[in-house]
């Protein structure tokens, strides 16, 4: 077994991180907007690098390389070829576009080192993992399947959007590739910008947002838009898609197809917007089916692997488990361009150091809980430099007095042990609430998360109660899939609350835990397991004593366009901004009562709307 460490990165397109193994265990990972507060930060990870050398207190001759996510002559190669191929349409973007290029990233071998050597590893090689490389190996190798198939779809890496690989041990082998420009990813980011959200941030509004729609579109999408082959490939008609030259995504064809001009972001949403987002939804998960059961007929594996952008997709996740023959689904909880700095390192550790592989169960990626924590004595010097008033608890006092104030409705931000890895509040950085409280919805979408109300929660639930309230067996540790609440804790709906449209239907009683219950009666599941998350699991338990059920809200700790919170700074500058009632740090309690005054007005223009 190799001892030292690898160090690996992604940066320089979205969401930076930098992560640390030795022998094959994840010791850290970490992206950089939870330092830099800056969402979706795409410059170099000093900051989380930094904290991983202080934190594992790591010297240069213990570190084998350090590894980059991908190959970016690939990638400069895509721009240009795509760019001649498009000429003269695209100049514009090509002028902006290479220039940031010849400048910076296409010696981004120089800029790694020169950061690293004001880390003091200044000796440390430069090796380059591939960008779907990176994404299967962060999928297969943390799994728990000692062989599946890997299946990796976002926008694009170098060339390639969507990838199948075969895993078995410590091997990763390609099998088959569809290259730019035709890229599902890329298809919902399109009609996710027509319909005026952001993209590389708004895709999972649309997905939040398709229940409420109808799939009126999908046929005309399906004629029109992609070609499902007979081989389980597909194209895209390039017709209405934009993105390869230009800096518009969609095409005045798109719109003429939907019958209307595109969106404007933050308008008003109608009905019209929302039955497009369904049958965008329902066209992702179509063409996902004819991609997975074609690989399931070719191979024998049973299990599957996912990662990619559009893995984070857990209504189409779920749809795939159901439907598409496969027994087991294990998605990487990083999946986007931030995971692939795990992928990365463990590509270098099992395919380029050839190491053995040792699967672990549940799986290797230990809740994702790979970030900074903080003692209860760094919590406390921060309250009393700060002269913040606190009631401290032992444990199960803590746990006992969180579950009452929840029990009464509170909306409480949670703050424990170690920070989430990826883009979902797994527990460690949540704001938490009853999932029995009506409007509770309604309250932290508009009053504590400042964003769209239709936005869905997701519960919590005990890994040991997971099949008593929901259609689902199993576990569901990162909130990558979606499960229909049992028909018991069904309430009826009446035919008036039935007919209702769009945004109406947001306020009609489902079940018996409307916080959480989706139009659809469905609910993004979070299975919490004692092993990997003791205190979040010791609440639930002592809320379960009070009120037999133990279901709470799970959303994450931030405002709309705010990073997740990383330090107690963060999460008490977070819980004076919002309304939320009640703040636990660690073992201590703050509630709104005599606090300092606090003058933060302008906090709002710190943070770009997603």
């Amino acid at each position: 077994m190799n001892s030292k460490y690898i160090l690996a990165i992604s940066c320089y397109y979205h969401d930076s991180a930098a992560v640390l193994i030795r022998g094959g265990e994840i010791m850290g990972a970490v992206q950089e907007e939870r330092f830099s507060r800056k969402k979706h930060d795409n410059g170099f990870p000093i900051q989380s690098i930094s904290w991983l050398i202080k934190e594992f207190n790591v010297h240069q001759s213990e570190v084998e390389a350090c590894v980059y996510y991908e190959k970016p002559f690939l990638t400069f190669e895509r721009l240009i070829e795509t760019h001649l191929y498009h000429a003269p349409f695209g100049y514009r973007n090509f002028l902006a576009s290479v220039p940031l290029w010849l400048k910076g990233k296409l010696f981004l071998e120089k800029d790694i080192k020169v950061n690293l050597k004001q880390l003091g590893l200044e000796n440390t090689s430069v090796k380059y993992s591939e960008h779907h490389l990176s994404h299967a190996a962060s999928a297969f190798f943390p799994s728990p399947f000692e062989e599946a198939i890997v299946l990796c779809i976002d926008g694009v890496g170098e060339w390639a959007t969507t990838s199948v690989w075969q895993g078995e041990g410590n091997q990763l082998k390609g099998i088959s590739e569809i290259h730019f420009p035709h890229s599902l990813g890329l298809l919902y980011s399109t009609v996710t910008s027509y319909l005026g959200f952001k993209v590389n941030s708004g895709e999972y509004k649309v997905m939040g947002l398709a229940p409420y729609g109808r799939p009126v579109f999908l046929d005309i999408m399906l004629k029109n838009l992609v070609n499902l082959h007979d081989d389980g490939s597909y194209s895209l008609n390039m017709e209405y898609f934009a993105y390869g030259h230009s800096l518009k995504m969609f095409t005045k064809k798109m719109e003429s197809l939907f019958g209307r001009s595109a969106r404007e972001p933050e308008s008003d949403l109608e009905g019209f917007h929302m039955d497009v987002a369904a049958s965008l939804q329902a066209l992702l998960e179509e063409s996902l089916l004819h991609v997975v059961k074609t690989l399931r007929r070719k191979f024998k594996s049973r299990n599957l692997c996912l990662a990619g952008g559009v893995a984070l997709n857990c209504v189409a996740n779920s749809r795939l488990l159901r439907e598409s023959g496969f027994e087991k689904i294990w998605v990487q909880p990083a999946a986007g361009d931030a995971g692939g700095a795990l992928g990365a390192a463990l590509a270098y550790y099992y395919l380029g150091l050839k190491q053995l592989r040792t699967v672990q169960l549940p799986d290797a990626q230990k809740g994702s809980l790979f970030g900074p924590e903080f003692t209860n004595e760094e919590i406390e010097r921060f309250l009393l430099e700060n002269k913040i008033p606190y009631e401290r608890y032992t444990k199960e006092k803590l746990w006992d007095e969180t579950s009452k104030h929840l029990q009464n409705g509170k909306i409480i931000g949670w703050f424990q042990g170690r920070m989430e890895y990826g883009p979902r509040a797994l527990g460690n950085r949540s704001i938490i609430g009853d999932a029995r409280v009506l409007n509770l919805q309604k309250t932290m979408n508009l009053k504590i998360k400042y964003r769209e109300s239709f936005r869905p929660f997701a519960p919590m639930v005990m890994s040991e109660d997971v099949a008593k309230l929901f259609e689902w067996e199993g576990d569901s540790p990162y909130m990558l899939f979606t499960a229909k609440i049992k028909k018991e804790y069904l309430v009826p709906v009446n035919q008036r609350d039935e007919d209702k449209f769009g945004i109406e239907k947001l306020n009609v009683i489902r079940s018996k835990f409307p916080a959480i219950t989706h139009i659809d009666y469905s609910a993004r599941l979070q299975t919490v397991h004692r092993e990997q998350n003791p205190d979040l699991h010791g609440l639930m338990s002592a809320f379960k004593r009070n009120c037999d059920t133990a279901l709470l809200v799970n959303t994450s700790f931030n405002v709309r366009g705010e990073p997740i919170v990383c330090t107690p700074e963060d999460a008490y500058l977070c819980f004076r901004r919002t309304e939320m009632d009640l703040l636990v740090l660690g073992e201590f309690m703050i509630t709104k009562e005599n606090l300092p005054e606090f003058s933060d007005l302008d906090w709002r223009t710190q943070f770009e709307l997603d």
